[in-house]
């Protein structure tokens, strides 16, 4: 069959690579792509957010799956356009999407239906905001409700410091009509993991399990970013934890969204804080995470396909999923000043030498070609990728490959699961 992937980042990257392998495929088709899903498809030149022209192009090519790997077409009805055009589209509808495109409302499906998660107040009012958080004397954490790419969440040890980012985001318009409303929340103490699972409406199967790491600086310092790196399995989700969380966060989500009228289809991910309390929701996620899905697609032996279209044909009960032992560690290679200002066109060496490597894929996010050489275009680069007999072992090889690469100004935390090593 044919198949369509929209995006391209180092989610898109590895989904391409793990679709290659699928014996149902006939052609592949990105869109936009980048120089690292060029490798096992044809690029297409098609922006996420041209959804007309997704659904032409799918029409004209006898695309009979579309697959959506950003956040923003999800969020923009994507997948209804495609359905509307009779071709299968996997990922959640535009109204499911507000699960992750709208904190607000994520917020309210948990209260809703007694999902664990922080004590929260929602705000469309700066001086309301301002008011609360002075009123309070522990450490909170400002959200801007809609979509930021993953740097609108902000840890505030200090409430004054709190009102200075909630004034940046809904006076200063930080992140545009993202920033419109803010949830202000308690800070969760724990160890955070991901939790990502197929649903198709009715059935849940969760895949393993991973942990990112979101502060661009090592020890978890500095501001948040999309993920300097991720790892799997993560070892602070024992099998009794995660039948908790399936039984008190997942299943109620899955249900709450049927009893709302948004029945849910697609990832369904959940940011987990693992506290002495139990586990706690940070936030929902509507697609595979940037860079969990790289270290987890490079665990999976089953066919990615074959899954994704028991999915979109509601028989996700049929499907039983093999998973390699070894555990795999993504080291995200990023542009010097990200997540700030950085400069874009730097020539990226040592690719070759670091795919030669045994067990390494190194998944491209942030690149294009130009005159013939492989440069930066993005804030985080590659994900440079590896399975390991251990996690420290699976880390070495990341990092061997990392230091085979070069570009100006090229910048990586050196502490990528190092959480699990320590336990």
């Amino acid at each position: 069959m044919n198949v369509l992937l929209v995006g391209n980042g180092g989610r898109e990257h590895a989904i391409a690579w793990k679709l290659s392998q699928s014996k149902k495929l006939d052609k592949l088709f990105i869109a936009p792509g980048n120089p690292g899903t060029a490798l096992h498809g044809k690029n297409i030149d098609i922006g996420v957010d041209d959804i007309k022209g997704l659904v032409d192009f799918a029409k004209d090519n006898d695309v009979e799956l579309a697959i959506i790997g950003p956040e923003d077409p999800l969020a923009a009805g994507a997948v209804d356009s495609f359905e509307i055009a009779g071709i299968k589209a996997f990922g959640p509808s535009g109204p499911a999407a507000q699960l992750e495109a709208d904190k607000a409302f994520a917020k309210e499906i948990m209260r809703a239906n007694s999902i664990p998660t922080a004590e929260s107040r929602i705000f469309t009012s700066f001086e309301d905001a301002k008011v609360y958080i002075a009123s309070r004397d522990e450490a909170v954490v400002v959200k801007a409700a809609g979509l930021a790419k993953g740097k609108g969440v902000f840890v505030c040890d200090e409430p004054s410091e709190a009102i200075l980012v909630t004034e940046k985001i809904m006076c200063d318009n930080l992140f545009g009509d993202a920033g419109a409303t803010v949830v202000v929340e308690e800070k969760l103490l724990g160890e955070e993991a991901s939790i990502l699972a197929f649903v198709d409406g009715k059935s849940i199967y969760v895949m393993e399990s991973s942990q990112d790491h979101k502060p661009i600086g090592e020890g978890d310092t500095g501001p948040n970013t999309g993920g300097m790196g991720a790892y799997s399995p993560a070892p602070v989700v024992t099998d009794a934890l995660m039948d908790q969380i399936v039984a008190d966060i997942l299943v109620p989500t899955v249900d709450g969204m049927n009893r709302n009228g948004t029945a849910y289809r697609g990832i369904l991910y959940a940011g987990i804080m693992v506290t002495k309390g139990g586990p706690r929701t940070l936030e929902f996620n509507v697609r595979f995470g940037d860079p969990e899905t790289q270290p987890i697609l490079m665990r999976l032996k089953s066919d990615l396909l074959d899954v994704m279209l028991a999915v979109c044909e509601g028989r996700l009960d049929k499907i039983t999923l093999e998973w390699d032992s070894r555990p795999a560690v993504c080291v995200v290679v990023a542009s010097g000043g990200y997540p700030g200002d950085y400069e874009n066109g730097k020539i990226i060496t040592g690719l070759d030498d670091a795919a030669k490597l045994k067990d390494v894929m190194v998944f491209h996010a942030g690149t294009a070609e130009k005159d013939g050489d492989i440069v930066t275009a993005g804030g985080r680069v590659l994900g440079v990728t590896a399975l390991g007999d251990t996690i420290a072992d699976a880390k070495a090889k990341a990092y061997q490959a990392v230091d085979a690469i070069s570009f100006d100004g090229a910048y990586c935390r050196r502490d990528i699961a190092d959480k699990a090593i320590n336990r």
